[in-house]
């Protein structure tokens, strides 16, 4: 029977392959939007069908739910199989590669009648593309480098996948008796945008058990190995895992080990050295013998080192150890100091919910002030919304601000398109009425590298602007970022005093971290935002802080920590 990967896998093929027949986009939306619910389920859809309730599942209605019942009983679905004798299969792959849409793709495939991936290539290498309507040499070239990218692509495991598995197995062994403590380690402890296989550490003094339990883990596909300290499993997302047990004696030391990462702990063991010791993931032991130290935490290791605990998320060989022995280790920012949420989407363009919904669940999570930054009018796939719109749309926020009184303070924004000139979707006198204006991009990504530098450093010299949303418009794991001169992006930030964002869904967390460490450096401000369009998108919030720790971030180098009033004073200064 078709597990959830599986499911999705296939509604996802349906959705690209109805891209390039030049199905309407609400359509093939459908589709997107039920492979989603479908791999973020908690139990498999088979449990769902079993109880005759399908369209309990997000973003399923009836007629998905019919594909669903028809894959699940007998493992095919004629719609798809009639869907596959129109378009080739083979074409979906194509929609990976960066500088190619839907519609270029169906031209290439009728004209030339390929559909492999190494036939295209082919033809690009033998300059058979450039001459096709709308195509050229610049295009040509950027088909070759988007398929160059794909190889470039490691198959890691995006961070809001692996981390809530990761914490879903942690509780699970937690429960187990004997076990002391539980962990993730390896770049999954270090906060990184993507991972490898999940490591994860247990403490405890009877390892069998809880070998027993990681086999039986719920979700698990293959026994990859099974011995006495040490399984590995996969899930049926394919997924790896592996659980190491230690003693609680010896925990600390394991996992200061395995948390990595090699460089940082290259800088510790020579400290040891240093010091007359030898550290391993089981102890310190002295160089000239003696009896072994053991660190049931890794504060233990730290202290032994003369050094104060460092973040898991620093451990990156970038300073820390040095700025550890100086005790200049900044105070990172915590997801408590995150005051405001300053790119929210509601009913009025993408969102799922209303205005007043959506204000109130972010108040729920303590949040002060909420900006509802619907999309401008060129994005009309997202239903952007035009100045007569908007006008309606800030009465109904001074409607709700009543209603809310000083639950939470509600600003009146908008996430406007920087269009492939430069030129934003509106004019300056309404930038200049709006509470706070998020500039992004979301088409025309692929312009080249001078083209598409000039049109972000437009935006960010336009000063109504306050802040630029996911500067780079990466997709984890699917599409690269623009490819921006980040070095004139950055002090062209620097210069104008704009803010640059961190935005926080596990799709995007762009800014990635080096970068936001540069800004920082540079005195730029930073803003992490949800990008919420639901109330569970609100919880995203901590990957953006994760990313933030990464790049040393302290709560004064971002806007949304800052007091109500030095927020306000900052917003009305900017947008003059």
């Amino acid at each position: 029977m078709m597990n959830n990967r599986q499911l999705a896998d296939t509604f996802t093929l349906i959705a690209n392959l109805l891209e390039i027949k030049g199905e309407i986009i609400y359509k093939t939306l459908a589709y997107r939007k039920a492979s989603e619910s479908l791999m973020g389920l908690g139990r498999e859809a088979s449990e769902y069908w079993k109880e005759g309730k399908l369209e309990d599942i997000p973003g399923v209605g009836k007629a998905i739910a019919e594909k669903i019942d028809e894959l699940l009983r007998t493992g095919k679905l004629e719609f798809l199989e009639k869907l596959k004798k129109e378009v080739p299969e083979e074409l979906a792959a194509w929609l990976a590669v960066p500088s190619l849409g839907p519609k270029k793709i169906a031209m290439i495939w009728k004209t030339l009648g390929i559909t492999a991936l190494t036939q295209l290539e082919a033809a690009a290498k033998e300059g058979k593309l450039r001459d096709l309507p709308g195509m050229g040499a610049k295009s040509e070239s950027a088909i070759l480098e988007g398929i160059a990218s794909l190889s470039r692509r490691s198959g890691r495991i995006p961070l809001g996948r692996a981390y809530p598995l990761a914490q879903e197995i942690i509780r699970t062994l937690k429960k187990v008796k004997g076990v002391v403590d539980a962990a993730p380690a390896g770049s999954l402890r270090r906060m990184r945008s993507t991972v490898g296989d999940l490591d994860i550490l247990v403490a405890a003094k009877d390892s069998a058990p809880v070998m027993e339990a990681v086999v039986n883990l719920l979700g698990v596909s293959r026994v990859l190995g099974k011995g006495e300290t040490k399984s590995s499993i996969e899930f049926t997302d394919g997924v790896r895992a592996q659980v190491w047990v230690h003693p609680p004696e010896k925990f600390g030391t394991a996992l200061q080990y395995a948390t990595g990462s090699k460089d940082h702990n290259v800088q510790l063991r020579q400290l040891a050295l240093d010091k007359g010791l030898s550290l391993s993931e089981h102890s310190f032991a002295k160089v000239k013998g003696g009896k072994e130290i053991f660190c049931a935490t890794e504060e233990e290791v730290y202290e032994t080192l003369g050094l104060p605990w460092i973040p898991p998320e620093l451990r990156e060989d970038r300073g820390e150890v040095q700025a550890a022995k100086a005790n200049k280790l900044p105070k990172l920012i915590e997801l408590k100091d995150i005051k405001a949420d300053l790119q929210v989407h509601s009913t009025w363009s993408d969102g799922k919910l209303s205005m007043l919904e959506m204000a109130r669940a972010a108040a729920k999570r303590g949040i002060k002030v909420i900006a509802f930054t619907d999309h401008s009018v060129s994005l009309g796939v997202t239903g952007g919304l035009s100045i007569e719109k908007h006008k309606k749309q800030a009465a109904e926020i001074r409607k709700i601000q009543k209603q809310l009184g000083d639950e939470i303070l509600v600003l009146h924004a908008s996430e406007v398109e920087i269009k492939a000139d430069g030129s934003l979707d509106y004019p300056d006198e309404f930038l200049a009425s709006l509470d706070l204006v998020l500039a992004s991009m979301h088409t025309s990504l692929r312009q080249p590298r001078e083209k598409v530098t000039e049109r972000m450093i437009k935006a960010i010299r336009n000063p109504h602007v306050h802040i630029i949303g996911h500067p780079t418009g990466r997709l984890i794991p699917d599409r690269e970022g623009a490819d921006l001169d980040m070095d004139a992006i950055l002090n062209a930030a620097a210069e104008t005093g704009v803010a640059l964002e961190i935005n926080a869904h596990p799709s995007r967390l762009d800014l990635d971290d080096m970068y936001a460490r540069r800004a920082k450096e540079l005195g730029i401000p930073i803003s992490i935002n949800t990008d919420s369009h639901s109330e569970e998108d609100f919880d995203n919030l901590f990957y953006g802080v994760a990313i933030a720790r990464r790049a040393w971030l302290t709560k004064n180098d971002v806007i949304n920590a800052w007091s109500t009033k030095k927020l306000l004073d900052w917003l009305k200064k900017r947008g003059k």
